[in-house]
C-alpha cells in the first residue's frame, strides 16, 4: 500500500536499529511524523512512555487509533498542526517535506532527533566544504545542530520499494549557537547559493549589500565562492552586512 507518494519502512532489523539510535526510555515523550501503518510506531510505543503520531492520511491515521495505549494520533499536515510537548523525534519522513519539516523541528528544543531521508538529501545535509553537495542546506543545518549519517538503508527495506536510497541521520541542536541573527543568516545563505558560481563579492553586490557593507569584509573571503566559506565565515558575513 502506498499513499500519498510514502514507501513504508517494513525490514524489522532496521526498525529496531532506529529504536536503538534513539536511545529511548520511558521517561522520552516521542514525536513521529508520518507514522503510516504503524511499523516504526510499534517500536516506540514498547520502548518510549509517549509517542505522538501525526499522520496526513486519515484512513491510515484511523487505523492507528487506539492501537497502542501509550500512542497519541492526531491527523493533520505536520507542517501546519500544533505540535506537542516532545523530546525526541523518531521518524521515517514523507520525503517531499523533508526541509520544511526539519526546519520546523529545529525551530523548538529536543534532546535529539532519529530521521530517515533519501540518500541524496542527508548526504547534502553533511557534505564537505567545496563539494558539489555543499550549499544551503549543509549551512543551514549545521548551523543549528550536530548532524551525521547512521546508516544507508537499501531500496528493499520499504514497500513499495523506492527507486532511490535512504539513510538514516541523527541531530543533535547545539547547545549554544554561533552568535548571529538567525534571519539574516538565512537570507545570506539563500542570496549566496542563488549565485554559487560566483565569487562572494559579486554576490553580495547582486543582494542590493552595499560597497560600503561589503568593503567591512574580509578581502579573502570576498574572492571566494560560497561553496568555499565555512560555516563560521557566513555567519562573520551576515553580522558584518546586518549591522
Amino acid at each position: 500500500m502506498k499513499k500519498l507518494g510514502q514507501h513504508f519502512l517494513v525490514d524489522r532489523r532496521v526498525l529496531a536499529r532506529i529504536g536503538d539510535y534513539a536511545s529511548l526510555t520511558g521517561e522520552d515523550r516521542v514525536l513521529e511524523i508520518g507514522p503510516g501503518t504503524g511499523n516504526l510506531t510499534e517500536v516506540l510505543s514498547a520502548r518510549a512512555g509517549t509517542v505522538y503520531a501525526i499522520e496526513v492520511d486519515p484512513v491510515l491515521a484511523s487505523s492507528l487509533e487506539g492501537r497502542y495505549p501509550n500512542v497519541v494520533v492526531t491527523g493533520g499536515d505536520a507542517l501546519k498542526v500544533p505540535l506537542p510537548d516532545y523530546n525526541k523525534v523518531v521518524s521515517n519522513l514523507p520525503y517531499q517535506i523533508s526541509s520544511m519539516i526539519t526546519f520546523r523541528l529545529l525551530k523548538r528544543p529536543f534532546d535529539r532527533a532519529v530521521l530517515m531521508y533519501q540518500r541524496e538529501f542527508a548526504e547534502r545535509m553533511v557534505a564537505r566544504r567545496g563539494t558539489r553537495e555543499y550549499g544551503r542546506l549543509t549551512l543551514n543545518v549545521s548551523f543549528r545542530a550536530e548532524v551525521e549519517i547512521l546508516e544507508i538503508v537499501p531500496r528493499g527495506a520499504f514497500r513499495p520499494v523506492p527507486q532511490v536510497e535512504s539513510a538514516i541521520v541523527r541531530l543533535r541542536p547545539h547547545k549554544t549557537r554561533i552568535p548571529v541573527d538567525e534571519k539574516a543568516f538565512d537570507d545570506l545563505t539563500r542570496g549566496l547559493f542563488a549565485h554559487r558560481r560566483k565569487k562572494v563579492k559579486s554576490s553580495l553586490a547582486a543582494m542590493g549589500v552595499s560597497s560600503e557593507g561589503i568593503s567591512q569584509i574580509d578581502p579573502d573571503i570576498l574572492e571566494r565562492r560560497p561553496q568555499e566559506l565555512t560555516l563560521e565565515e557566513v555567519a562573520r558575513i551576515a553580522r558584518s552586512i546586518s549591522g
